[in-house]
């Protein structure tokens, strides 16, 4: 896979992950699961974190407690980590590899973002990284029933951006996120292998 921003024809939409894919924030979101886990003596190893990328935390949290027989309000705690995540922002960078793509193809074809974050958090690290303008539509796990792996965040952000989703490529960082791009019918970028070229 080259990381050409040359992009083939079929192709009139794209459509990124946020975290892990445009800017590099999962050992930050890692900081503040540590914390929360431990105020709420969860037991969540990193290797796990890592593959629950796309999980919505209030989701993770849910599983947890009914993994661990501990029950929880797994909103109120989904916001604790959210407010223990918010002073981190400030130390997002980008991942350069792939917020080229999506700057070499602004002003050329439709581009939407398809985050299993919150809205608040996710256009929040957009700002931060001067990008929010590229695209048209951010669409988060607020605006959809089933998440990653489900197809419908890569769905609806195509449909915002009014693409049909064979015509759209999308980019992932994770197993669940691939998944959920190979449902929607999309071509799919696993930009793990892009990072590692580089």
């Amino acid at each position: 896979m080259s990381l050409s921003t040359n992009l083939p024809a079929h192709i009139k939409g794209l459509v990124f992950d946020c975290d892990g894919t445009l800017a590099d924030t999962m050992p930050l979101h890692w900081r503040a699961w540590s914390l929360i886990t431990q105020r709420h003596n969860l037991h969540f190893p990193e290797d796990r974190f890592y593959s629950l990328g796309g999980v919505p935390s209030r989701d993770i949290l849910k599983m947890l407690a009914a993994e661990q027989g501990r029950s929880l309000d797994h909103i109120a705690v989904a916001h604790e980590k959210e407010e223990v995540y918010m002073p981190l922002m400030a130390q997002v960078e980008p991942i350069h590899a792939v917020v080229e793509i999506a700057k070499a193809n602004f002003g050329k074809i439709p581009m939407a973002v398809a985050s299993g974050g919150t809205q608040r958090i996710i256009c929040d690290v957009l700002e931060h990284l001067k990008i929010r303008h590229l695209f048209a539509a951010v669409v988060t796990s607020e605006m959809v029933t089933h998440q990653k792996p489900a197809p419908d965040i890569f769905l609806e952000a195509a449909r915002r951006i009014g693409v049909d989703p064979k015509h759209c490529r999308a980019y992932e960082d994770t197993d669940l996120g691939m998944q959920a791009i190979r449902s929607a019918g999309m071509d799919a970028v696993d930009v793990r292998e892009l990072m590692s070229k580089h």
